[in-house]
C-alpha cells in the first residue's frame, strides 16, 4: 500500500468510526466496525469467487439469479456446494453486502429500508452454513459481538436502523481491491484499525494486539532465512497480528493460536481470513491456555508470543498442573501470581527440536528469584535452550510504559556455549503518547542477533560461567556497560572562568552605577 493510498484509506475508515464515536467508546464501536468490514469482505469475496470461477462460462451474474425461481434455485444449490467446499460459508444474492446497502438507502423496489432483521439473519446464515463442515471452528461465533439491538446505536429501532444504514453506506464506499490478487489494502485497513482501536483502548488494548514494529522484530528473528515454515503458534495470540506478521517474511504453511477473551478471539479468525488465509490453514481455539492446552499434541516450528504480562494463574492450587508435563519437569511451578515462567514452559514444551520461539516478557522475569529463579537456571543450565535476551525501550506497548524483553529460545542452538545479550533500550523514536522502533532500530537489532555481534555499550556475548557466576540473574546491565563516565572537570579553567565573570560582573555594577547616578535615581545592588 503506498502512502497516498495509506491516507485515503485511513480519511475514509475515520469517517465511519466517526458516525460512531459519539453513541460508545472505541472498546464498543470496534465490534461493529470490524464486523461490518468482515461481512463486506465475505461478501465480496463469494460474489468475485462466483463471478469469475463458477458462472464466468454461462455469463451469469451471481447478484442476478432469482432466487425463487425453479432455476435460480438449482443454480444456487450447486454454487452452495462449491463455496461451502472452497470458502467456507454461503450467502444468497439478497444477503449480500451491496444489496443490503441498497436496501438500507431505499432503493430496492417494493421493499421497506429496515434492514436489522435481515442483517440478524445474514450474520446467522453465515455460521449455519458452515456447521458440519470443516469451515465451522472458524465461522461459529464470529459475529456474537455485533449486538445490533444495543440502544446505542438509537432509542429507537428506526434510528438504529439509520445508524447501521450510514455505518455500512460509508463502508460501501471503500474499494478493497479483492480482485487484485497482490493487494492487501484490506488487511493494511483490518491492521490499522485495529492498532488504532488498542490505542484508544488503554489498558485494555494490550490484550489483544502487540505494535506492529514489535511483531515484526520477532517476526524477523524467527523467520530469519526459512523459505518456508511448516508450522507457527501463538498460545496468546489475541488478535492474530503477531502470527499473521511472519507470513509478511516467508510462507506459513499452518497456523496455530489460542485466547481466552472470546471478543479477541473472534477478532483472530476475522483476522486471519481477511488476510487471505485459508479457512483450513489456521486453527484458532478459544480457553485459557494454560489451564486447558487445546494444541494439547503440537511441536511447532515458529512460536511467538506476547502473553499478558505478570498474569495470576493457579497452578500450585491445581493438582493436574503440578503433575503436567508442561510444567511439571522444572521442579517448581510459576508463581501464582507471576504466570510469565508458566507461559515460556508451555510454549518449550510445544516447540519442535529445530524450532525457534521468541516471546515478550516483563524485564522482571530476567531476575527474579525463587521459583522463577529456579526455573531459568533449568533452562539455561539442564536444557541450554535459552539464545538471545534482548532489552526493548520503556512505552512501546499498549497499557503499560514499563519496558520489556524479548526472550529467543533454540532447542538446537549453534552457538550453544554463548548466550547474546542485546540492549536496545536506548535506541528509539520518542512519540506523544507512545514511543516506537524505527526501521533502522529493528534492523539493528537484528543484525546485531543475526551475526551475533559484539558492540561497545550495545551487546555483548556472555559464556554459561558467566551467567553461572551471576547466579542465573539475566539482568542486562551485568552483561551490557552502559555507564557512561562523566566528564572530567577541569578545576583550573572553571576558577578562571569564574574570575572572568567576577570581574564582568564588577564592570557591570560600576556602569550600571554611572547611570543610576546621572539619572539620579536610586541604585539596584
Amino acid at each position: 500500500m503506498t502512502e497516498d493510498q495509506k491516507r485515503v484509506l485511513e480519511r475514509q475508515l475515520w469517517a465511519v468510526a466517526n458516525i460512531l464515536r459519539g453513541k460508545m467508546n472505541a472498546d464498543e464501536y470496534k465490534n461493529y466496525i470490524l464486523g461490518f468490514i468482515f461481512y463486506k469482505y465475505l461478501s465480496e469475496k463469494l460474489e468475485h469467487y462466483c463471478d469469475e470461477k463458477l458462472l464466468n462460462r454461462d455469463k451469469i451474474k451471481f447478484s442476478e439469479i432469482k432466487e425463487n425461481t425453479n432455476e435460480g434455485k438449482e443454480v444456487l444449490e450447486e454454487v452452495k456446494k462449491a463455496c461451502v467446499g472452497h470458502l467456507g460459508f454461503f450467502l444468497k444474492p439478497t444477503q449480500l453486502f451491496s444489496y443490503i446497502v441498497r436496501k438500507g438507502k431505499g432503493e430496492i423496489k417494493n421493499q421497506d429500508k429496515f434492514i436489522i432483521e435481515d442483517l440478524k439473519n445474514i450474520l446467522d446464515s453465515i455460521e449455519k452454513t458452515s456447521m458440519g463442515t470443516a469451515s465451522e471452528d472458524d465461522f461459529k461465533g464470529l459475529f456474537d459481538d455485533v449486538d445490533l439491538t444495543s440502544t446505542k446505536l438509537g432509542s429507537r429501532e428506526n434510528q438504529k436502523n439509520e445508524t447501521i444504514t450510514e455505518v455500512l453506506s460509508e463502508l460501501a464506499g471503500i474499494d478493497f481491491k479483492l480482485e487484485d490478487s497482490k493487494s492487501d489494502l484490506l488487511g493494511d485497513a483490518y491492521e490499522y484499525l485495529i492498532g488504532e482501536f488498542a490505542a484508544g483502548a488503554g489498558k485494555k488494548g494490550g490484550e489483544f494486539y502487540t505494535p506492529a514494529q514489535v511483531s515484526r522484530l520477532l517476526a524477523r528473528i524467527v523467520v530469519d532465512d526459512k523459505k518456508r515454515i511448516k508450522s507457527a503458534y501463538d498460545p496468546t495470540c489475541g488478535s492474530g497480528s503477531l502470527l499473521l506478521r511472519l507470513g509478511e517474511f516467508t510462507e506459513v504453511v499452518n497456523y496455530f493460536g489460542q485466547e481466552l477473551n472470546p471478543t479477541t478471539y473472534n477478532l483472530a479468525r476475522m483476522n486471519m481470513i481477511l488476510h487471505g488465509v485459508r479457512f483450513d490453514k489456521f486453527r484458532i481455539l478459544q480457553g485459557d491456555t494454560l489451564r486447558e492446552d487445546m494444541h494439547a499434541d503440537l511441536k511447532a516450528e515458529v512460536i511467538v508470543a506476547n502473553p499478558p504480562f505478570s498474569a495470576e494463574w493457579k497452578g500450585e492450587s491445581d493438582p493436574q498442573l503440578v503433575h503436567d508435563d508442561r510444567f511439571s519437569q522444572y521442579g517448581r511451578l510459576a508463581p501464582k501470581s507471576v504466570a510469565d515462567y508458566a507461559f515460556v514452559t508451555h510454549m518449550l514444551y510445544h516447540l519442535s527440536d529445530n524450532g525457534i520461539m521468541a516471546v515478550v516478557l516483563p524485564h522482571g522475569a530476567l531476575f527474579r528469584g525463587g521459583a522463577e529463579g529456579h526455573i531459568r537456571k533449568y533452562i539455561i543450565e539442564k536444557q541450554n535452550y535459552l539464545d538471545a535476551v534482548i532489552g526493548l525501550p520503556s512505552n512501546l506497548f499498549y497499557g503499560t510504559s514499563i519496558p520489556a524483553t524479548v526472550l529467543v529460545f533454540k532447542k538446537c542452538r549453534k552457538d550453544d556455549e554463548d548466550i547474546l545479550f542485546i540492549d536496545a533500550s536506548k535506541e528509539f523514536e520518542k512519540g506523544k503518547n507512545q514511543n516506537r522502533l524505527t526501521s533502522e532500530n529493528i534492523e539493528k537489532i537484528f543484525d546485531t542477533y543475526n551475526n551475533r555481534k559484539e558492540i561497545k555499550k550495545y551487546s555483548h556475548m556472555a559464556s554459561l560461567p558467566e551467567i553461572k557466576e551471576n547466579e542465573f540473574n539475566l539482568n542486562i546491565p551485568r552483561y551490557v556497560d552502559t555507564f557512561e563516565e562523566e566528564a572530567e572537570i577541569d578545576v583550573e579553567a572553571v576558577a578562571k572562568q569564574l574570575k572572568e565573570l567576577n570581574k564582568e560582573e564588577a564592570d557591570l555594577q560600576n556602569k550600571l552605577e554611572k547611570f543610576c547616578n546621572e539619572l539620579k535615581i536610586n541604585k539596584p545592588f
